[in-house]
């Protein structure tokens, strides 16, 4: 199969998974439970996703949990994201030296 192929099917499918929904809910939800379970599925499945490539991503396990350690602590403080990820990076590489 050719790559166009491949990127037509990811496209269809891509587009399905958005588009369902709004076939399904066509009034909004009432209700509280529901509501609340679909508020939080992005923070689920963002975190689903980065966390284990957080701790797998310099290969070694005490790298990775120093500049998560460091990340939290300044996203906690309500740091840009921007310092956050180069003092992790930055905590991560300093660690490795090590």
């Amino acid at each position: 199969m050719s790559t166009a192929v491949y990127i037509l099917v990811m496209a269809g499918v891509t587009y399905l998974i958005r588009v369902i929904p709004f076939g399904f809910f066509k009034k909004k939800i009432k209700s509280q439970f529901m509501r609340s379970f679909l508020y939080y599925i992005p923070y689920a499945v963002l975190s689903a996703m980065t966390i284990p490539e957080i701790f797998y991503s310099t290969g070694n396990i005490v790298t990775s949990a120093v500049g998560t350690v460091v990340a939290l602590v300044l996203a906690y403080f309500g740091c840009p994201l921007i310092v956050v990820a180069l003092a992790a990076s930055l905590a991560a590489y300093i660690t490795g030296l090590f």
